[in-house]
């Protein structure tokens, strides 16, 4: 087997632990894309669906839905170095009370104590996506613990329902 067999089979097999079972399925859609910020404009109609399904208010919808491109820009830029033929693994259903966003990447592993936002009032261009992305949903958990790549959970709720920690990490 030749290692562009290998590194597929292991993308399929890494793919495999976000089937979802057959109750599951019908709230669950799973989007795989290539690295392109062209293709996002794809995930943040799909992640605006979702919102609305879930019956998120305008803002609240708005504000997930950047997030999850935030993370997928963030994938594109920090573990792909803005490649544009990597694969993105986007699963995202509903759950109780909200959306679940799962983001996968095979890029650079992250330096998850490295992940922070700049200070809000140094102003400059750029470094408020992560700001962003935990000010806007509810749960944040980065997985570097993968064997290639990384996991981006993200959860959003209708009401408050915060964890005491907007990070995890494994």
């Amino acid at each position: 087997m030749n290692a562009r067999q290998q590194k597929r089979d292991n993308e399929t097999s890494a793919a495999d632990q976000f089937v979802p079972s057959i109750h599951e399925a019908a709230n669950t859609v799973t989007i795989r894309l290539a690295s392109d910020p062209k293709l996002l404009k794809i995930v943040r109609a799909g992640i605006a669906h979702l919102c609305d399904l879930a019956g998120f208010p305008e803002e609240q919808r708005h504000r997930a839905t950047l997030a999850v491109d935030e993370a997928c820009a963030n994938i594109i830029m920090h573990a792909y170095d803005g490649a544009t033929d990597k694969p993105i693994l986007i699963t995202a259903r509903l759950i109780d009370n909200g959306i679940e966003v799962v983001l996968r990447d095979y890029g650079k592993k992250a330096d998850v104590e490295s992940i922070k936002s700049r200070e809000l009032d140094d102003i400059r261009p750029g470094g408020l996506g992560v700001h962003l992305i935990r000010s806007a949903m509810d749960a944040v958990v980065y997985d570097n613990t993968l064997p290639d790549g990384n996991q981006l959970t993200l959860k959003k709720y209708l009401s408050p329902k915060r964890s005491d920690s907007l990070e995890e990490v494994k």
